[in-house]
């Protein structure tokens, strides 16, 4: 018996040590969300037993999925993108003002979108590319010039009554076998909204795109070490010029379901986003030096960020700050284990060349 228990544990070290850097850190990630949510259902309980309060995460979170998705590809490259917030501002900005004063349809809207996206994606891609210039400082630039767009297109704060986009946002997919009783004692079935297939049909397309594809290869070759990428035939450049183009498009797509869900045109939509985007990528294993990441880790750590105000609420510290202080923490955890992990592997691996070498 006592053989069996330490051939297991040398089983399951052994596995561990034979996982990627991405892999492991993404399955640390689902490890942790998962045990936040049990640790929730057991002790707090207020709705975290219902199927729905997770379907309620989806959809107020759709948004940042498909921008943490963008920006979790530009990390990989070893870049960062902090225009994503004003440009999903200024996405519902240029929506709500085309459907409302201008009479559009939401046809039009997404082509707006779309175009708004591509834009950004395009001039940063660019600038970062073949000028390059430092990611930090285009798409800084790139976000205060959303935000000041934003305020030039409309001023003022308005919700959209075009009769098209009111039921486009108020479309829910109803999910029957997860539903449950209200107070009233009648079923309510669950449901998600529009955003949220949308947003999870994102991450499987990024998924197989970094997991299965010759480009998605190349993003993480460049992040790694841009020097051996050249020497192995990696067009760096290109790269990373369509790593910023990626997560423009993904920026308007994501600016688009973000409106939906609110359903309205405002200057401070989308404050902080590009922070928690960035946050839930470091969570979900991203590594801001580049060559590590995985878009599902990424969609936890987007699910962890948000469980985790949850969780704060229902313990009734509503104030602002509380949640602040929580995802701050939260953070540097996650760095720290990061560091250790990253440090560890190392100084195992140099160990086993030493060893392989004395052996040779």
């Amino acid at each position: 018996m006592a053989q069996t228990g330490s051939a297991n544990r040398f089983g399951l070290r052994s596995r561990i040590r034979n996982m990627s850097d991405t892999n492991l850190l993404t399955s640390i990630t689902i490890i942790v969300f998962l045990v936040m949510y049990l640790c929730a259902m057991i002790f707090l309980q207020k709705g975290f037993l219902k199927p729905q309060t997770l379907f309620n995460i989806l959809n107020a979170n759709a948004s940042l999925i498909i921008l943490s998705c963008g920006m979790s590809l530009v990390m990989i490259t070893g870049g960062i993108d902090i225009s994503v917030g004003g440009v999903t501002a200024l996405v519902s900005m240029c929506c709500a003002v085309y459907l409302d004063y201008h009479g559009g349809h939401v046809v039009g809207a997404i082509l707006i979108a779309l175009g708004i996206g591509l834009l950004f994606g395009l001039i940063q891609g660019y600038l970062v590319a073949y000028l390059e210039i430092q990611p930090f400082i285009v798409t800084l630039a790139g976000m205060f010039f959303a935000r000041g767009m934003t305020t030039i297109v409309n001023t003022n704060p308005f919700n959209v009554a075009n009769e098209a986009f009111v039921k486009l946002k108020e479309t829910r997919i109803l999910i029957p076998f997860l539903g449950s009783y209200n107070k009233r004692g009648v079923y309510v079935d669950a449901y998600v909204e529009i955003g949220v297939v949308i947003a999870l049909l994102i991450v499987a397309v990024m998924f197989v795109l970094l997991k299965w594809t010759k480009t998605g290869r190349s993003f993480y070759a460049v992040g790694g070490n841009r020097q051996s990428a050249l020497m192995l035939g990696v067009n760096v450049r290109r790269t990373v010029f369509l790593s910023h183009l990626i997560c423009g498009i993904l920026a308007g797509i994501g600016g688009f379901v973000y409106f939906m869900h609110v359903g309205s045109g405002s200057a401070s939509h989308a404050s902080g986003a590009e922070m928690n985007a960035i946050a839930s990528s470091i969570i979900g294993g991203t590594m801001l030096t580049g060559g590590v990441g995985n878009i599902i880790g990424t969609l936890f750590g987007v699910l962890s960020l948000a469980l985790i105000q949850n969780i704060v609420s229902s313990v009734g510290l509503e104030e602002a700050w509380w949640t602040g202080i929580t995802i701050a923490a939260m953070l540097c955890v996650f760095l720290i284990v990061q560091s250790l992990i990253m440090s560890h592997r190392k100084k195992s691996g140099m160990a086993e060349s030493e060893q392989q070498s004395r052996g040779g």
